[in-house]
């Protein structure tokens, strides 16, 4: 009895050592082993990566954002110059002048320039 049971232990030992072999050559245990032991690390390494994409996003979500805005700025700026324009010219003498005529109102223009009443 006491060989068959040394004898199956010994059978055991080379199947054990012969799937040991098997995995070590397989890579399985290296990687097991390796991915245990690094887990921490992996796990750092996957929310940085997480984190790089979600920066990327975001600077390309203010890159557009930015692009939009300087686009309705320049059509402010032009808009801007178009009304400052009308101003000028409807505030000109000879505009004024004509609107008056246009609408009828006795109102005459100065022949004299006007002066500062001192004391």
């Amino acid at each position: 009895m006491e060989e068959k049971a040394q004898d199956n232990m010994e059978g055991k030992k080379k199947k054990n050592s012969g799937s040991f072999l098997k995995d070590l050559l397989s890579g399985s245990t290296i990687s097991d082993k390796i991915i245990l032991k690094n887990l921490r690390f992996l796990i750092f390494l996957t929310f940085l990566g997480a984190l790089y994409i979600a920066n990327r996003f975001h600077a390309e979500k203010l890159v557009r954002e930015m692009s939009h805005l300087q686009k309705e700025v320049r059509e402010l700026r032009a808009e801007s110059l178009a009304t400052s324009a009308e101003l000028m010219k409807a505030t000109r003498q000879s505009e004024i002048l004509r609107q008056v005529t246009q609408r009828g109102l006795e109102l005459e223009e100065l022949r004299e320039p006007p002066y500062k009443l001192v004391k």
